[in-house]
This record gives C-alpha cells, structure tokens and sequence, in this order.
C-alpha cells in the first residue's frame, strides 16, 4: 500500500519485503492442520476482504493522525502494527450473530461489523449524528453488534461475559468476543469473567493482545513469564496463541475458537503477540520513541501486517493491479467518509438541551 512518510511510522515509509519473514508467514499458516484447512479454503475473495479490512483500518487511524496535526482533534489511539489481531477475529465470525466488545485500539472491528467509517469518524468529532449523539468518543453501535468500550480497561470482559450469558439464557448459538491487552491481564475484573465463564462453559472468546508494552511498561516488567500462552490452564479451559501480525493465522485461530464455543465447549482464550508502533497515543509518541528501544520497532516494523499480507497475495496469485484497485476503491471510501464526518461537525453538534436525553427512563 501507498506509505505515507508524515503519518506512517519511519520503519513502515521504508519497508521492504524480506524472504524470510515471508517464509515464515506461510510457515504460520500451515504449521497446524486444521488452521491450515482453514486457510486453504478461504476464497479469493474472502482473502481479499482481509485485505480490505487491514487497509481501511489502517487508512482510518492515518486519518486520525492527520486530524492530530492539522487540530482538528486533540489527540487519538491508535492501533498501527496491529490491525490483523482485530481483523482477522471478526471475520472469522458470524457478524450477524454474534457480539464484539473491542478495545479502543480495536476500531477495526467496528467498520469490519457493518459500521461505517464516517460514523467511526464522528465518534472522534462528538458529533449528533454520532452513534453515541456526542456524548463518548469512544466508538460503537450495538446495532452492529459492536458494543462500545469504555475507557477504563479490564472492566470490558465481565460484559463480553454478560452477553455470552444472555446468548445461553436466550438459547441463541452466538459467541461474544473481546479483546484484553496485556496490562488489563492484571485487572481483577478480567479473570473474574474468565472463572465466570469457564464456570459455566460459556461461548466467550477473550484475545489476549500482548502488545508488548502497558502504557509505558514493558510486559517483561510486569509479567515475569513474558508471555501469556499458559494462562488459560487456571481456569481449566482450552487456549492457543496466534501470530498477531498475520491476518490468516488470526482468522484461522479464532474460527476454530468460535466452532469450539458453538459446540458448548466452554470459552476460549486466544493470545496473540503484536505490538504498537507508537505511543500510548499520538500525545506522547515521541516518548515511546526514547523509551522503547529502536531494536524493538526495527523488529516488529519488518513485520508489517500489511506488507507481509501483500506479499503472501501476490505469492499466491493476486496481481498487484487487483491490489491497486482494491486500495483505491478503500481510500476513496475512507476520503468520502472523512468529507461526511467533517461536514456534520460544521453542521451536526449536539444541542445543550439534548445533553439529558436518554439518561433517564420517562415517567409514566
């Protein structure tokens, strides 16, 4: 895809394809057999609506960034580097039953359920036309499925685990999933909703999204074993990892976790390592730059989500015409959706008056 040097990270303006890191994409995608299975029966058109769904994530959060510069908004979160850990676990759902419960570094989800960009944008402007009228930044619509987070992280999965219940309650075969950064692994409230579920064998899904670093804080100095791949053996339930940074590795995994959890298997938790190639948020990324070592962004940079993914396409018989295109029809979206948004912030911002709508129940 097309870099941008004032918005992409330096490590992503100057990516080239190396063949061994291509190898080993391939590698992850056929070292077990049933993911493999998985991958081999993706239609050419399923494999390129991953792609779709990896630059229009992308293209959104290079949009926000730009919004930062020129001051439109304050500031944003972004989630550079680890777009497949989002976008592979939604597709490989049944987005017209199932539940997401994203972080706010998975917006990804929310235009890969049926929201639109332009939505996902006036979120950020607080406009009225907003799914939240205006009164959250952060981004969901629940009539996409996509349950809008909350800033306070660990408090997400006790929720994914409510709406798993209600599923059981409701004998509906929908599975809720959700993801947890590393630094949430530490929160009570995430491990309650895994011994909840696993309790009761519910059809919960919790992506462990190890980013490597909370905040500021390397995983090293605050989880002694550095991964998190064992942490489903507590609570007695079934668990894999997953190459955060490959798409089809992402889709495979969490579409034999979804089978499992339909089955009535019990909860899955699934641990992907990816990282974020910024700051905390685009406030204090150059402080990420002289906190984190250089090793540490040259290393995962290589491992662009999306660079990697082209290559495995035009490996396997994808011209890179038809990913032209591809790109082109996703940025003309993201420009359209940009042109709505900024429109309905000249025009669209909530009255004072409607600030007490919908927080009281009417009287009768």
């Amino acid at each position: 895809m097309q870099r941008f040097p004032a918005y992409d990270p330096p490590e992503y303006v100057h990516w080239q394809p190396d063949e061994q890191l291509n190898a080993a994409f391939v590698e992850s995608c056929s070292r077990d057999a049933n993911r493999r299975t998985i991958i081999e029966s993706l239609s050419s058109d399923a494999k390129l609506d991953l792609y779709r769904g990896l630059l229009r994530t992308r293209l959104h959060d290079i949009t926000l960034k730009r919004w930062v510069k020129q001051g439109v908004i304050s500031k944003a979160w972004l989630g550079t580097g680890e777009e497949a850990t989002t976008v592979g676990p939604v597709h490989a759902l049944d987005r017209t039953l199932d539940v997401v419960v994203p972080m706010i570094r998975n917006a990804g989800a929310c235009c890969e359920m049926g929201m639109s960009v332009a939505n996902m944008l006036r979120g950020y402007l607080g406009t009225y036309d907003s799914p939240s009228h205006g009164r959250d930044g952060h981004v969901g619509d629940f009539s996409h499925r996509v349950l809008q987070p909350i800033s306070n992280i660990g408090n997400m999965p006790p929720v994914a685990v409510g709406i798993a219940l209600g599923f059981r309650l409701r004998r509906e075969n929908g599975v809720a999933l959700t993801w947890v950064g590393d630094g949430s692994m530490k929160h009570g409230g995430t491990h309650e909703a895994f011994g909840m579920a696993a309790a009761h064998k519910l059809a919960a899904i919790f992506v462990v999204q190890n980013n490597q670093i909370a905040l500021g804080t390397r995983v090293k100095e605050h989880h002694p074993e550095g991964t998190f791949d064992d942490v489903h053996r507590a609570y007695g339930i079934e668990g894999w990892a997953f190459d955060g940074n490959n798409v089809l590795d992402a889709y495979a995994a969490t579409r034999l976790a979804a089978e499992h959890c339909r089955a009535g298997k019990g909860p899955v938790v699934l641990v992907a390592e990816t990282f974020r190639m910024g700051g905390h948020a685009t406030h204090d990324e150059r402080e990420a730059r002289e906190l984190i070592p250089a090793e540490m962004f040259a290393y995962w940079g290589a491992r662009d989500p999306i660079g990697l993914y082209e290559e495995y396409l035009t490996n396997h018989g994808v011209t890179v015409e038809t990913l032209h295109t591809v790109e082109a029809a996703i940025t003309h979206e993201i420009e359209v959706a940009e042109r709505e948004a900024l429109a309905s912030q000249e025009m669209n911002m909530p009255r004072g008056e409607t600030a007490l709508d919908g927080v009281y129940a009417p009287t009768q």
